[in-house]
């Protein structure tokens, strides 16, 4: 474990292991999230991306996560977790560090299941059809920002993961340009601490918040699609 950030007397932690990779927060984050287990949580302690093998299929996922925090001493009642069956150490981490933030993007990425948003592809009603390969990304933010800010900046981190696996020339089954995968996530974390006075009411790509995430993202996935070998 590792020190991610320090505002104060408030300290953020950084863990990687093969099974997952968490930023721990010893006060609680505000949270916008797509994540599979505590998707609905405005608050957490702990951001976990967790390593499943491709055949995962629980029926129940909510269930099967919170029983695998459990089992690893963490509070399911604190924890916001996203499945991933990419290598996590083929995972990419960006640190940015400006006056008004801090910014960390974790991202994880296996594309096999490529997809472009706009086109027609069979649709899935339960969590068991499922695939976890997936474009996972950890976006933590050291500073104040708006609730508009932060739908903002999932905005700019989807528009700049896009643009990586454009990119990369990423495809989809159908041969056309890919725009993501059909089991993408995101977690947007702030700690909501003002630096230098200053708050985040946007996150597009001209903000200096914005471009930040664009590039971190654009960044981390380029790497991470890269190392995953596809």
């Amino acid at each position: 474990m590792q020190k991610l950030f320090q505002n104060g007397s408030w300290l953020l932690t950084w863990e990687q292991t093969p099974e997952r990779v968490m930023v721990a927060s010893e006060r609680p984050l505000t949270v916008l999230s797509s994540a599979v287990y505590g998707g609905e949580k405005k608050t957490a302690l702990r951001l976990i991306n967790r390593h499943v093998p491709l055949s995962y299929a629980a029926s129940d996922p909510e269930g099967e996560i919170a029983g695998w925090l459990l089992r690893s001493n963490l509070d399911p009642e604190e924890s916001v977790v996203l499945l991933t069956a990419a290598d996590i150490d083929r995972g990419c981490l960006r640190v940015i560090e400006e006056k008004t933030f801090r910014l960390a993007v974790f991202a994880t990425a296996g594309v096999s299941n490529a997809a472009r948003a706009g086109e027609a592809y069979p649709v899935f009603w339960h969590h068991s059809d499922l695939r976890p390969g997936t474009i996972n990304l950890m976006i933590v933010i050291d500073g104040k920002m708006t609730a508009a800010a932060m739908i903002n900046a999932v905005m700019t981190a989807t528009e700049a993961k896009a643009a990586a696996l454009q990119d990369l020339h990423v495809k989809d089954a159908h041969g056309k340009q890919a725009t993501g995968t059909t089991t993408d996530a995101v977690i947007i974390a702030a700690t909501q601490m003002e630096l230098a006075g200053y708050t985040h009411v946007y996150a597009g790509v001209t903000t200096p918040l914005g471009n930040a995430i664009g590039q971190a993202v654009s960044a981390s996935v380029r790497q991470a699609v890269a190392g995953s070998g596809g």
